[in-house]
């Protein structure tokens, strides 16, 4: 049998890769510039998506919630309800896409429901989602 560690490790990648069938995630600061200079971008009350075309068959997402916003636990709390909705609606979404979500700092107080709204109402802006 094998060690624990490394069962863990395997049970652990696997969970990862179920959580998220059809994205990863954007993590450079480079991946991130190359979407801001798309500039294609659309805004509501919550969120600012920008979204850039990435020749993959697979989106990339990433999500950025500034200081402004609040300290460390509020601002991962906002970038949990943020993948989450994502994550939800992931299937909606056109594959092959960097999408960047910048989270306004009005978001801080709101709950699940008006992130999800505020996303999905963002990417029909974009034309992102497919119905």
């Amino acid at each position: 049998m094998w060690p624990f560690f490394l069962r863990m490790f395997y049970v652990r990648k696997v969970l990862i890769e179920e959580i998220m069938k059809f994205s990863e995630s954007l993590k450079s600061n480079r991946d991130f510039k190359n979407v801001y200079s798309g500039r294609k971008s659309y805004a509501n009350k919550y969120l600012v998506m920008y979204v850039l075309e990435n020749g993959l068959d697979k989106n990339r997402l990433g999500i950025s919630v500034s200081k402004k916003v609040g300290n460390s636990v509020v601002r991962h709390h906002v970038t949990r309800l943020i993948r989450e909705s994502y994550r939800l609606h992931e299937d909606m979404f056109r594959s092959g896409l960097d999408i960047v979500v910048v989270a306004r700092v009005s978001a801080k107080d709101v709950k699940y429901a008006e992130i999800e709204s505020a996303l999905l109402h963002v990417s029909r802006l974009h034309k992102n989602i497919l119905i």
